[in-house]
């Protein structure tokens, strides 16, 4: 009797290591490449871009210190009082709040916003100096360290700024 009984623990040590088929790493029959694993949907990330037109013109763009990173600071100015929604966004589109530099290490950003409506209350002339349109991105110390430059572009100009 004990010469059968090594060999059929044995024969179940080897079944038990198997499990259902594809469970366990001890199967031979996955022992070949296994498929890599993402967190990537299948089909990509949804690509969906910011159809807010870019503010006319930029006039400033400048680093402000942040305990954890910097902000990025944005002015522009347009020929009309009342836009809205003023904003940085990647010129890109990348998922959730990334902010992912380009290859060369360039986060390239557009200012966007929506302007008044014609003919409403809102849209009076702006004056230089006194209305310009303020906007501005934090970014963290972790985000800072893949970018080498940022690169803001607008309906008239484009701005650099180095790290």
């Amino acid at each position: 009797m004990s010469k059968l009984t090594a060999p059929l623990l044995i024969a179940t040590m080897a079944l038990v290591g198997c499990g259902r088929f594809g469970d366990s790493g001890w199967n031979p029959l996955r022992w070949g490449s296994a498929p890599a694993r993402t967190l990537e949907p299948e089909g990509g990330y949804a690509q969906v871009s910011d159809t807010r037109p870019d503010i006319p013109q930029i006039t400033a763009a400048r680093w402000e210190p942040l305990n954890e990173g910097r902000l990025l600071v944005v002015e522009g100015f347009a020929p009309l009082r009342g836009y809205s929604s003023v904003a940085l966004v990647t010129a890109r589109p990348q998922p959730g709040d990334r902010l992912a530099p380009d290859a060369d290490g360039v986060l390239r950003l557009r200012l966007v916003g929506v302007p008044p409506a014609p003919g409403s209350a809102a849209a009076l002339p702006a004056r230089p100096g006194v209305d310009e349109i303020r906007t501005a991105m934090a970014i963290s110390s972790v985000q800072l360290s893949r970018i080498a430059a940022v690169e803001i572009t607008s309906a008239s100009n484009v701005v650099t700024l180095r790290r």
